[in-house]
């Protein structure tokens, strides 16, 4: 799967340079509307220039309309890595012949076999199709209309405004178990899995807004305000009931979010990548939070403080039970902080009892 990801942070690397909005995507609108066809290769590397020939030098700005003028040549056009200059035009690129290619069009051939020997994106506009393919290492991508990607990406968005939901409503009973001291390890895992499953949904948008470009600024500020402080709290959950304390939140959360779809329904698995050991008997083990989540919902408590106390009363319900004067006499807090916190963990408790009748 960590392979999955490096190829899923390429092809979003790639789409972000060639989206609308982007002079590039300008410049191969035009030729796909002349009809015209080309072969763009964006970066000069050794690689590239080593198995280029002919054509002619130009290392002049680029512009959308320098490219639809060049693209009437048949050679290929070398743009910069950086996309702001041309290169050369009109070379004709001579990759090795033994570098399988499963193309049957002698440019998109030529594309692929060229972004598999010198990595670097090749782009092929195909003349006859109207299509623009994305070619880099064994990568390949067909850019679709742009359409059809923003139709998929309101759809994708409505499906985060569900899981979102149904997120809270798992949060909010796992806050209020947690005050009466009655979480069990299914009530933790079933948390961890919502959060892990809206922030694949955020994956699948964040392809589509790259794809999208200027076109999708709209459906962006829409997810990042549905999955506002998401990651955090799923990260607050894990450092509150995880038993691995070689393995930080962080590295728990990146081996869950490495995992197959069908590893994810298995909670089992997941209070195993906490550190509990068992089958799916564990899920009824009664468990405490150590209360870093909680007490993060305390407004200006820093987190040296929330450490402090964490380390001083080992859980929730210690730090619950706890007079003033006990708070009072960990490091960083005095008399009036003690208070502060006694108060914000009433209000918070308030709050949850009135979400919770609200809800139901």
């Amino acid at each position: 799967m960590l392979k999955d990801e490096k190829i899923e942070d390429e092809l979003l690397q790639v789409l972000r340079k060639v989206a609308p909005g982007t002079p590039l995507r300008d410049g191969m609108e035009n030729i796909l509307r002349a009809k015209t066809g080309a072969l763009i290769v964006i970066g000069d590397s050794p690689e590239v220039m080593n198995i280029s020939e002919g054509g002619f030098e130009i290392n002049a700005d680029f512009t959308p309309a320098s490219l639809y003028e060049l693209a009437k040549m048949d050679g290929a056009i070398i743009i910069s890595e950086d996309t702001k200059q041309i290169i050369a035009a009109n070379k004709q690129l001579i990759p090795d012949l033994l570098i399988p290619s499963t193309e049957t069009g002698i440019r998109h051939r030529t594309a692929e076999r060229v972004a598999k020997q010198s990595v670097e994106l090749v782009i092929s506009v195909s003349q006859r199709r109207g299509v623009i393919t994305l070619y880099k290492g064994s990568l390949k991508y067909v850019l679709k209309d742009i359409g059809v990607i923003l139709a998929k990406a309101n759809q994708a968005i409505q499906t985060l405004e569900k899981y979102r939901s149904v997120l809270d409503q798992v949060v909010l009973e796992l806050s209020n178990l947690e005050f009466l001291d009655s979480v069990s390890l299914y009530d933790v895992t079933k948390a961890i899995q919502r959060v892990e499953m809206v922030m694949r949904v955020v994956k699948e948008i964040e392809r589509y807004t790259s794809e999208l470009g200027v076109e999708g600024r709209l459906i962006t500020m829409q997810m990042e305000e549905l999955v506002s402080n998401v990651e955090v709290e799923g990260l607050l959950i894990i450092q509150d009931y995880t038993t691995d304390v070689e393995k930080s939140p962080e590295s728990i959360f990146e081996m869950i979010n490495s995992w197959p779809a069908e590893d994810l329904l298995d909670f089992a698995l997941i209070a195993r990548a906490l550190g509990y050991s068992g089958g799916q008997s564990i899920l009824e083990q009664n468990v405490t939070p150590r209360g870093y989540r909680v007490l993060r919902k305390i407004p200006r408590l820093p987190v040296p403080v929330i450490e402090n106390l964490v380390d001083s009363f080992g859980t929730l319900q210690h730090i619950l039970r706890a007079s003033i004067e006990q708070l009072d006499d960990v490091e960083g807090i005095g008399e009036v902080r003690a208070r502060s916190i006694k108060e914000g963990l009433r209000r918070y408790r308030d709050k949850l009892i009135q979400d919770r009748f609200t809800n139901y």
